[in-house]
């Protein structure tokens, strides 16, 4: 067993945390490569950037499988189980961050669920700088695909990844497969068909340093049975410098007039020009922008 630095068990008693790994790593001996290997071989999948980050304070671990991970890092370390599990405290910065991201929904609390399984500590570190949304309606009056474009801003080094979350009012249908991704993959997925949610990590190409901007486009498609177009809506936990939001209608399905809304705001009667509608939103949010139609009868 390597021997410990002096301040070592100083620091897995009081910490922090990241100051506690470092020297915990320097006592093992081993590099970030050398540690993720032992930490693979437990069954336990970290990039040594996570790694890197976890130690120099960038992040810690918070979600609930990186936790359960410390387990078998304490292992490898050879530092008495559960010593830099404690030094994290209780997860109430992401419990509170999932409680704010699922506010603007109606049932706020299933939202908040399915979010705490995905990384969402950049959420607040990335500007929106500009968020284009095109939603395709079919000839059936069926919502076929929604394409999103997002123009992101890093505020502080690190953030790698962006957080999408689409809800379906009709349980029954099944979700949409994500297809078309530009300038992003996808990470971990959390689908919860009984609550019409999914939930997709959207994972940059690396991590972003403060200042630096990304481009991400994504499609969400649906899948027969469609669920039938009656409205679409954004919800902003927070700013958004610019966005658009068009609705396209096939030429054999056009409702009569959309009612374009803002929560807060106004609402405002659209007819649909050459089958489609669009709104902009300047300086928008937190809040809620959509646009919502009634189909007439048969």
């Amino acid at each position: 067993m390597a021997v410990p630095s002096p301040d070592l068990g100083a620091l897995l008693r009081e910490g922090p945390f990241d100051a506690a790994l470092r020297a915990a790593i320097r006592a093992r001996g081993l590099s970030l490569d050398r540690l993720r290997e032992h930490l693979r071989a437990r069954g336990v999948s970290v990039t040594t950037a996570t790694l890197s980050y976890w130690q120099s304070g960038r992040s810690r671990p918070e979600r609930r499988d990186s936790v359960r991970g410390l387990r078998q890092l304490e292992a490898v370390l050879e530092v008495p189980a559960g010593s830099l599990a404690a030094l994290l405290g209780p997860p109430r910065a992401r419990r509170s961050a999932a409680a704010e991201i699922g506010r603007f929904w109606p049932d706020g609390r299933r939202i908040a669920a399915a979010v705490s399984d995905v990384d969402t500590r950049w959420d607040e570190r990335l500007t929106r700088l500009s968020q284009h949304d095109v939603v395709l309606v079919g000839a059936g009056r069926e919502e076929r695909e929604i394409r999103s474009r997002q123009v992101l801003r890093a505020e502080a080094d690190g953030p790698d990844r962006w957080v999408v979350i689409l809800h379906l009012d009709e349980h029954d249908r099944p979700l949409p497969e994500l297809r078309s991704l530009r300038g992003c993959r996808p990470g971990r997925t959390v689908v919860k068909p009984e609550d019409g949610l999914l939930v997709v990590e959207l994972l940059f190409a690396r991590p972003l340093e403060r200042g630096e901007t990304v481009i991400t486009e994504h499609t969400l498609v649906n899948r027969a049975p469609y669920p039938i177009a009656t409205n679409y809506e954004r919800k902003f936990r927070l700013p958004v410098r610019e966005y658009v939001l068009e609705i396209r209608f096939s030429p054999e399905a056009v409702p009569p007039v959309c009612r374009r809304f803002a929560e807060p705001g106004e609402e405002t009667e659209i007819v649909p020009e050459s089958g489609a509608v669009h709104g902009v939103a300047l300086n928008f949010g937190p809040g809620r922008y959509g646009f919502e139609w009634d189909w007439p009868a048969s």
